[in-house]
C-alpha cells in the first residue's frame, strides 16, 4: 500500500505536473511542423520553449508571467545577436566573456533571475553553429525562437488560471511531508540506541528542507492576491492549514530537552518508547494528511489519537507513582497533547460548517511573512566587487565557457561540441560543493543514460516504440530536474539519442560525443572551482553564525517580555521565529556545503559543527520555553528567573558584538510584583532548569566565538 501511495503521490505532484507540462509545450511544435514538413522550424521553436521552461518557476502567477515575459525578450536579443556574429569566432569568444558574466550577475536578484540568466546563455550556446541559423537567417530564427517562448508562456499561465489553487496544494502536501519527516527524526530521540550526534547532523539537514518548502507555500499563499482576498474556501483552507502547519512545527521543535538527562532518569521505564511510538504515528498521520492534500481528496485520518494518550499518560503515572519526580513527563505530554490537538484542528478544516467559521488574518499582516525581491541597481553596483560571491561566479563562468568554446575549436571531438560549453554551463555553481555534487551526478546520469539509450536504439527499430520511449524519457527528465539531478540526466540522455535517431543522426557517435563531452566539461567546471576565484564556505560561515545569534537574540527577548509580565504581539513573535528558522536553514546549508570541501579548505569544521547543533539547541529550548511561559497559569516568576534571563541575552548581546559591533535593541526586563512567588514549585523548578540550559548554551556558544576569534588573531600574525 505504501508504495502505491509513494507512487500516487508523485503523480498527482508538483514535479510531475511540471514534467507533462514541459513535455508538452516542447514537443507540440514540432510535431506539428514535421506534418507540415518543416520540422526545422518546429525544433527551433520547441528550444524556444524550452529556454523560457526554465524560468518557469514555482511563485504567483504574476510572478511567473513577468519572469517568461522578460525571459523570452533577453532569449530573443541573445539568439539576434549571436545570429549576426556567428560566422566571427573573434566575435564569439567576446560575446561569450560579456554574455556569461552579464547573465551569471542575475543571480543577485534571486532564483527567478537566475534561471532568466541561464536560460539565454542556453540559447546563445545553442546558437552559436553557424548552420543552426543559416538556413532561416538571423532575424528568421530569433522570431521563430521568441514564438516558441511565447507560446510556452501561453501555454503555462492558461493551465495555472485553469486550476488556481493547485500548485499550492501541491507545494502544501510537498511542505507537510517534509515537516512529518522532522517529526520522525524528533521521535528518535526517545530511543537509548540514538547515535544523538548523527540525529542532529539529519535533523538540521532536515529543518533546511522544511524552512525552503515552508518558504515555497509562503510565496504562494501570501504573495497570491487570489488566495489572501477571496472568500473562497479552498483559500481559506489552505492559509489555515499552512499556519497550523507552521504551528505544529514550533511544537515539534518545543519538544526539546536534555535527552540524556531523560534517559539516565527515565531509561528504564516504558514512558520514552511510548514518547517515541506516539510521535512516530504522528509523523505518519502528517504524512496521510499530505498525501490526501496533493491528491486533491478528502483526508481519511490514520490513528484515533485518544486511546494513545490515555495510555502514554498512563505511563507517566507509573513514574510519578514509582517515587521519581515525572514533572519533566508531563510537560512533554502536554506538548505531544497539543501536537495531536494542532492535527485534529487541521482535519476540522476540510468539513466546509467548520471552516466557514474561521477567519484568517489580514494582507497586511500576511504580507510581512514573505520575503520581496529588490530589483535595485545599487544591488548589481554593490556586488561588482570581488568580494562578492556572486562577482566572483560570473568572473569564473566567462573565463571558463571561454575556455571550452576554444577547446570545442581546437579539438572538435564531433559535431556537437557546443555540449562541453552547456555542461560547463549546468556544472558551474557558485559553491565548489554544490559544482563537486553536480559533476558527479552529471557523470553517473550521462554515462548509464547513454548505455541505455545505445541498448534501447540497438535493439528496438520500431519508430512508434521508440517514440514512445522518446515520450516517457521526456516526462521522466523534465519531472526529476528539481527533485533528483542525477535521475534527470540519466532520462535525458536517452531521450537526446533518440531524438538524434530520428534527425538521422548516427547513434553511437552521438553517444561517445556525449559522454566524452560531458567528461571535458565536468573536468573543466570542477578544476575551475578549485582554482579560480574560489568561494570557500569557511570564509563566509561567520556572517551566517552572526546573522543566526541575532535572530535567537530577538526570539529570546520573547521570552523576556512575557517573564516580565507583559504580552507580545502574535505577529511579531511568528516573525521573530520565522527569522529564527531561516537564518538557521541557512547555516546547516553552508556547513552542510563546507563538509563537502577538500578537507584542507574546512577550518575548524568540528568547532563549526558544535556551534550549529548549539544554535539549533538554543532555538529549540526558546520555543519550549516560550511553550511552557503559555501554558503556566498563573505565571510563576521569581528573581533567579530574572537574573537569568537578563545574564542570558547580555552574553548573547556581548558575544554579538564581539563578532561584528552593532547596536541592539534592549528591553526593560522587571519583576512583576503581582506574580512574584518565593515559594519552590514544580513550575517554577523546571522554569529555572529550563532558563539554566539556555544560559549554559549561551557560554558555551560564547566560548566557542572567543577560541574562534583567537584563533583568527594568531593565523593572521603569522601570516
Amino acid at each position: 500500500m505504501r508504495q502505491s501511495r509513494e507512487i500516487k503521490t508523485f503523480i498527482f505532484s508538483q514535479y510531475f505536473s511540471e514534467g507533462l507540462r514541459i513535455t508538452f509545450g516542447v514537443l507540440l511544435p514540432s510535431l506539428v511542423f514535421f506534418h507540415l514538413d518543416q520540422l526545422e522550424v518546429g525544433l527551433t521553436i520547441s528550444l524556444g520553449a524550452v529556454c523560457v521552461s526554465i524560468a518557469d518557476n514555482q511563485g504567483p502567477i504574476s510572478h511567473k508571467r513577468n519572469g517568461m515575459l522578460f525571459c523570452s525578450i533577453f532569449v530573443f536579443l541573445t539568439t539576434l545577436l549571436t545570429g549576426f556574429i556567428n560566422k566571427y569566432p573573434v566575435l564569439l569568444g567576446l560575446e561569450i566573456i560579456i554574455l556569461c558574466f552579464f547573465y551569471s550577475m542575475f543571480s543577485v536578484y534571486g532564483n527567478r533571475a537566475s534561471s532568466i540568466g541561464t536560460a539565454a546563455l542556453l540559447v546563445m550556446i545553442l546558437s552559436i553553429d553557424h548552420d543552426v541559423t543559416a538556413s532561416k537567417g538571423a532575424m528568421g530564427h530569433a522570431l521563430y525562437i521568441l514564438a516558441g517562448g511565447i507560446w510556452y508562456m501561453i501555454l503555462s499561465l492558461s493551465l495555472s488560471q485553469i486550476r488556481p489553487y493547485r500548485l499550492a496544494q501541491q507545494a502544501m502536501g510537498e511542505c507537510i511531508r517534509e515537516v512529518a519527516e522532522y517529526v520522525r527524526l524528533k521521535a528518535d530521540f526517545y530511543d537509548q540506541e540514538t547515535d544523538f550526534d548523527e540525529n542532529y547532523k539529519k535533523l538540521i539537514s532536515q529543518q533546511v528542507i522544511v524552512h525552503e518548502q515552508q518558504d515555497s507555500v509562503r510565496e504562494l499563499l501570501f504573495k497570491t492576491r487570489l488566495m489572501v482576498k477571496e472568500s473562497t474556501l479552498a483559500g481559506r483552507l489552505l492559509i489555515l492549514v499552512f499556519v497550523d502547519i507552521v504551528d505544529l512545527f514550533e511544537q515539534t521543535m518545543a519538544t526539546h530537552y536534555d535527552y540524556l538527562t531523560l534517559h539516565k532518569t527515565f531509561g528504564k521505564s516504558n514512558s520514552l518508547k511510548e514518547f517515541k511510538s506516539i510521535i512516530i504515528k504522528l509523523s505518519e498521520e502528517l504524512e496521510n494528511l499530505s498525501y490526501y492534500i496533493i491528491s486533491n481528496e478528502i483526508p481519511q485520518r490514520l490513528y484515533d489519537f485518544k486511546y494513545e494518550l490515555e495510555r502514554l499518560k498512563k505511563c507517566v503515572d507509573l513514574v510519578e507513582e514509582s517515587g521519581t519526580n515525572a514533572f519533566v513527563l508531563k510537560k512533554i505530554l502536554i506538548n505531544v497533547r497539543n501536537m495531536v490537538s494542532r492535527v485534529d484542528k487541521i482535519y476540522t478544516y476540510f468539513n466546509q460548517k467548520q471552516l466557514s467559521g474561521q477567519e484568517i488574518k489580514n494582507e497586511i499582516d500576511l504580507s510581512k511573512f514573505v520575503s520581496h525581491q529588490n530589483f535595485d541597481f545599487k544591488i548589481l553596483k554593490e556586488n561588482l566587487s570581488p568580494k562578492s560571491s556572486i562577482f566572483r561566479h560570473s568572473v569564473r563562468v566567462s573565463l571558463m565557457c571561454l575556455i571550452g568554446f576554444l577547446v570545442s575549436k581546437l579539438f572538435p571531438v564531433g559535431y556537437h561540441s557546443y555540449w562541453i560549453l552547456l555542461t560547463i554551463l549546468v556544472l558551474l555553481k557558485p559553491a565548489y560543493s554544490l559544482t563537486k555534487q553536480r559533476n558527479i551526478e552529471r557523470l553517473i546520469g550521462t554515462i548509464i543514460g547513454g548505455v541505455a539509450g545505445a541498448l534501447i536504439l540497438i535493439f528496438i527499430k520500431d519508430q512508434t516504440a521508440l517514440f514512445i520511449f522518446l515520450l516517457i524519457f521526456m516526462v521522466a527528465a523534465y519531472s526529476f530536474q528539481r527533485l533528483n539531478y542525477i535521475v534527470s540526466v540519466l532520462f535525458m540522455t536517452p531521450y537526446i539519442l533518440i531524438l538524434f535517431s530520428f534527425l538521422g543522426e548516427n547513434n553511437f557517435n552521438i553517444a561517445q560525443e556525449r559522454i566524452i563531452d560531458t567528461f571535458i566539461g565536468s573536468f573543466i567546471a570542477l578544476s575551475a572551482s578549485y582554482l579560480v576565484l574560489p568561494n570557500w564556505e569557511s570564509h563566509q560561515f561567520k556572517d551566517f553564525m552572526h546573522e543566526v545569534l541575532i535572530a535567537n537574540y530577538q526570539y529570546l527577548q520573547k521570552v523576556a517580555i512575557i517573564l516580565s509580565g507583559g504580552t507580545i504581539d502574535i505577529t511579531a513573535y511568528k516573525l521573530a521565529r520565522k527569522n529564527v528558522y531561516v537564518s538557521s536553514a541557512n547555516l546547516g546549508s553552508a556547513f552542510q556545503r563546507m563538509l563537502s570541501e577538500p578537507k584542507s579548505k574546512q577550518q575548524n569544521s568540528k568547532e563549526l559543527h558544535k556551534f550549529v547543533v548549539l544554535n539549533h539547541m538554543l532555538s529549540s529550548y526558546t520555543a519550549t520555553l516560550i511553550t511552557n511561559l503559555q501554558q503556566i497559569n498563573p505565571l510563576i516568576v521569581n528573581d533567579l528567573h530574572i537574573k537569568l534571563i537578563r545574564r542570558s541575552l547580555y552574553t548573547l548581546s556581548e558575544v554579538i558584538k564581539s563578532m561584528k559591533d552593532i547596536e541592539l535593541e534592549e528591553i526593560e526586563i522587571n519583576i512583576p510584583d503581582s506574580k512574584f512567588f518565593s515559594k519552590s514549585s514544580n513550575e517554577s523548578d523546571l522554569l529555572s532548569e529550563q532558563l539554566e540550559l539556555v544560559n549554559k548554551l549561551i557560554l558555551d556558544l560564547q566560548k566557542l566565538i572567543q577560541n574562534q576569534i583567537s584563533s583568527e588573531e594568531i593565523s593572521n600574525q603569522s601570516s
